[in-house]
């Protein structure tokens, strides 16, 4: 397809919860990862010719709509209420949703090559959307349900009722099996897609990882670091930590690993930087419980509680810190850790995840169970101990992350995707047409025309 082809050509991207923005307030409730994933795959997908609307929920005292650059734009439609609405009860909403984002895509005429959506509130949307306009479907779990009820800590009904699992697996199931294509982000989720309970066929679903910005987060000289080191306030050798306030993130498991580091590197530090920036009370009591537990620990003097950082700020304390950890009970990825990778910094990553698979141990990065904080500590320290283990790793950790995981290589396998997608489509078309008579297909056609 021809620059000139992709110029008017557009695309839908779905991602209703959280505070999706031109910048996005990182640390909001629901809002992380996954939002950097939409917006940094639109703006390439932007690079590449095309024009990409982010369709998300309207609510407190945002704008309809707002430009994200020239050819991305987001498009807020209201459901449920101007309050916010935690994800796992906004799929009660989605109908409301759809039908205001269908009103609008048809009084402003507009045409979508395909839908793209995240995660499985969107998901609902994105099958409602594509049944009704006649767009081809991908959706893109991020996270999937029957994984993460089976990797949470607690009382299993408990988690049930707090989480919507039984209606979230059967919500799931639907748009797995309608959507043209499911992308799974690791191959860990493509294991669970295909052989769990979900029992998807392995032709429908595609392994495309997520990505990051190679324009922002890249290595820097050792001069540098240690300038960069002294200007952030770190002294001695960091770790470092950050993310979201949730507990599935394992910072309390992080803080249990910290003494087989201490023991060991007597100049050792931890700093964590999690939460948003205005964080509520019942962060705040969150972040309180992990500062109880250094001081049970005896440890609370060698760790800092940063709070947020703005997300401008984010390769220079990734370039700053001596380690970086990524020690969560469960991830689907973990975008932090491949960001830390790209500025060279040597990492550790939790085994409970998707993206340890996908590295090398002892060169691109370090693996451990969090589930055991003794070994978590020692890989930690080890890195801290041995000069020669923290060169190969800060090398050969960015080097993966610049072959593996860019968005210009991510938005080039979603477009082959679509044109596989489109061919299909057409042969189920022609199969259906030689099925039909001449009257048939007549009648199927001013139907159509109709909707």
């Amino acid at each position: 397809m021809s620059a000139a082809q992709r110029r008017t050509k557009r695309i839908m991207m779905i991602s209703t919860h959280g505070y999706v923005a031109a910048e996005p307030e990182f640390g909001k409730p629901d809002t992380g990862g996954q939002v950097v994933y939409v917006l940094e795959l639109s703006k390439c997908l932007a690079r590449m010719g095309y024009r990409v609307d982010i369709l998300t929920r309207r609510f407190e005292d945002q704008a309809a709509v707002e430009q994200v650059s020239d050819r991305v734009r987001v498009l807020r439609f209201a459901c449920g209420g101007s309050d916010f609405i935690p994800k796992e009860t906004l799929y009660e909403a989605i109908p409301e949703w759809v039908e205001n984002a269908v009103h609008y895509i048809r009084s402003k005429k507009l045409n979508y090559t395909f839908i793209n959506s995240h995660y499985w509130d969107a998901g609902l949307a994105g099958q409602a959307l594509s049944n009704r306009l006649d767009v081809p479907h991908f959706h893109t779990p991020h996270s999937i349900g029957s994984w993460k009820r089976d990797n949470m800590d607690g009382d299993r009904k408990d988690n049930n009722t707090k989480y919507n699992f039984e209606r979230r697996i059967r919500e799931e199931k639907v748009v797995y099996d309608e959507c043209d294509q499911l992308i799974a982000t690791t191959p860990k989720q493509r294991e669970i897609l295909e052989y769990t309970e979900y029992d998807i066929p392995p032709e429908k679903i595609n392994v495309i990882p997520p990505g990051y910005d190679d324009q922002r987060f890249f290595p820097v000289s050792r001069a540098s670091r240690t300038a960069l080191k002294e200007e952030l306030g770190m002294q001695g050798q960091m770790v470092l930590a950050l993310g979201r306030m949730a507990k599935n993130k394992g910072y309390d498991l992080l803080i249990k690993g910290m003494p087989a580091v201490f023991n060991r590197i007597p100049d050792a530090r931890l700093m964590l930087a999690v939460g948003s920036s205005d964080p509520p009370e019942s962060e705040i009591q969150q972040i309180n419980e992990l500062k109880k537990l250094a001081e049970e620990l005896g440890i609370a003097d060698r760790i800092l509680f940063h709070g947020y950082i703005p997300d401008e700020q984010l390769a220079d304390y990734y370039r700053a810190a001596d380690v970086f950890c990524l020690c969560s009970r469960y991830e689907p990825f973990g975008m932090t850790a491949v960001e830390a990778m790209a500025c060279g910094t040597p990492t550790v990553i939790t085994t409970e995840g998707g993206l340890w698979e996908q590295v090398v141990w002892g060169s691109d990065a370090l693996y451990a169970n969090p589930f055991d904080p003794e070994a978590y500590g020692h890989a930690i320290a080890a890195i801290m101990q041995h000069a020669e283990v923290t060169n190969r790793l800060s090398r050969f950790g960015s080097q993966k992350a610049r072959m593996k995981f860019t968005w210009t290589g991510i938005a080039q396998q979603l477009l082959q995707l679509l044109e596989t997608t489109q061919s299909q489509r057409m042969q189920l078309e022609d199969r259906v047409t030689e099925r039909r008579t001449p009257a048939e297909e007549a009648g199927w056609k001013r139907a159509a025309a109709l909707s």
